[in-house]
């Protein structure tokens, strides 16, 4: 527990008022700045495992995979086998056209896109209700292990955006 959470703030309240802007700043910014290091990275296969409530989600791992493609070269599969998979239904194209045509740009750039089979039944839907990118596996996860065994590289894309979430910080008082 500090006693005293409000000193180094009225420090640097009082250090402004005398004209010594720089060294206040300091005060703001103990462990200095951040390093930006610009890399390549090694041809790597990646796994992305997808399980998402909301379809619209798709968009977000549309970002997900332009930006890690763009960085790491390898092989792309993506494993769908939660919610999102009724976007990939032919009869919803109408609802899901956008998000769809960008899965199918992302399989047209290489990435596979992986379905589970069980899941997809459990929906209620057949391998034919599906877009022709899809291709329908027996099991999610058992696509996954095997994958990971192969040296695919796992890798999660939690859908949450971090626009604005600056604004949000300096708005919480």
């Amino acid at each position: 527990m500090k006693l005293f959470p409000r000193l180094p703030l009225l420090g640097a309240i009082f250090l402004a008022a005398q004209g010594l802007g720089a060294f206040a700043d300091e005060a703001f910014s103990p462990y200095g700045s951040a390093k930006e290091v610009m890399r390549e990275y090694p041809k790597i296969n990646q796994v992305f495992d997808v399980n998402y409530d909301d379809p619209s989600s798709l968009n977000a791992l549309y970002s997900f995979v332009k930006s890690t493609r763009k960085f790491v070269p390898g092989k792309t599969i993506i494993v769908t086998h939660g919610p999102e998979l009724r976007a990939f239904a032919k009869e919803n194209f109408e609802k899901y056209y956008a998000v769809m045509d960008q899965m199918a740009e992302l399989s047209e750039d290489g990435a596979e896109i992986r379905m589970c089979g069980q899941a997809l039944r459990a929906a209620g839907f057949e391998p034919e209700d599906m877009h022709g990118f899809v291709t329908v596996i027996p099991s999610g996860f058992a696509e996954i292990v095997m994958l990971q065994a192969d040296g695919y590289r796992y890798v999660n894309p939690t859908p949450l955006s971090v626009v604005g979430i600056r604004d949000l910080e300096q708005h919480q008082d």
